[in-house]
């Protein structure tokens, strides 16, 4: 009998002990959402087991699709885990990153609205930024879709290794609109260091990342993990 593929989930990985509680329930409920499906963690940065690691401890031969709990598929995708599973002893896909998507853009409304947003405001999505130009372009691809799911323009940010970054960007909002309050919508997985720069560039309201360490994931992100596993297997 041949054996399941497996799903081993890649995160970024975090010091940030709140980042760590969120990202771990997602991983679960994925377990929990597909129960004839072995679900491993792993990390790609930070944290312990790497991929590599934990790739190992699957039977010899066994195949395993990597999925990247990363919002765009940047150097991590396209270097680390690229590598890692060439170099697997084993059959190994890596499935894109989680976004873009409009269930995404679903829940960063859920978030902002969440976080007191009103008509009137304005809304500076907060990317993680990279290098990477494709990861660039699929962050301004979210801000499109948020804007569709809120119905007013959203403009886009980066908190590093890309411009506009967050404080220029809500600044530039402010001086355009005066008397409006100017909303940050996080969009990171979970809680962390680049949570708080998103919190501290100077807006009126900051909401949650998708993740946090006290709701029970959003089912749209345990919905696209699963798909992209399935795409893959």
């Amino acid at each position: 009998m041949a054996q399941r593929t497996a799903l081993v989930a890649a995160s970024h990985g975090t010091s940030d002990d709140d980042g760590r509680v969120a990202v771990a329930a997602l991983v679960e409920a994925v377990r929990r959402a597909n129960p004839a499906v072995d679900v491993l963690d792993s990390f790609v940065d930070v944290q312990q087991p790497d991929v590599p690691a934990t790739l190992g401890t699957l039977e010899p031969g066994r195949a395993a699709v990597v999925v990247p709990l990363l919002l765009s598929a940047g150097y991590h995708v396209h270097v680390d885990l690229a590598e890692a599973a060439s170099e697997a002893e084993r059959p190994v896909r890596v499935s894109g990153a989680l976004g873009p998507d409009p269930r995404l853009a679903r829940v960063l409304a859920r978030r902002l609205h969440e976080a007191g947003l009103a008509d009137g405001d304005r809304v500076v999505l907060a990317a993680a930024g990279s290098s990477d130009a494709g990861a660039v372009a699929d962050c301004w691809t979210t801000g499109r879709l948020l804007a569709a799911e809120l119905g007013r323009d959203v403009s886009v940010s980066f908190i590093s290794a890309a411009d506009p970054r967050v404080p220029e960007a809500v600044a530039a909002e402010r001086a355009a609109h005066p008397g409006s309050r100017v909303v940050v919508a996080t969009y990171l997985l979970a809680p962390g260091y680049f949570a708080g720069l998103a919190a501290a560039a100077g807006a009126d309201l900051t909401s949650a990342p998708l993740l946090t360490a006290v709701d029970p994931p959003a089912r749209e992100l345990v919905d696209i993990v699963s798909e992209l596993f399935g795409r893959n297997a």
